[in-house]
């Protein structure tokens, strides 16, 4: 390949990264944090909220189980 065909090629890479680069940045800034997309997504929806107490339940069988504490006695330091 000549140095005139290389030139060329690189000529036409630069242009598209260009262009890919514009194009990212105005989807950039437009774009949301992912967190703010899902954010609420789930809100007053009985199936989910199923699912969070099941997991609630399940997180707290796998504590070791101690003794209950007295809630009306107050331990003093």
């Amino acid at each position: 390949m000549s140095a005139e065909e290389l030139e060329k090629r690189i000529e036409v890479l630069e242009r598209e990264v260009e262009v890919l680069k514009h194009q990212l940045k105005k989807g950039k800034d437009k774009e949301q944090p992912w967190y703010d997309r899902v954010s609420g997504m789930f809100k007053d929806d009985p199936i989910f909220d199923e699912i969070v107490e099941r997991g609630r339940l399940y997180r707290e069988s796998l504590r070791p189980h101690s003794r209950q504490r007295n809630k009306t006695t107050s331990i003093c330091l």
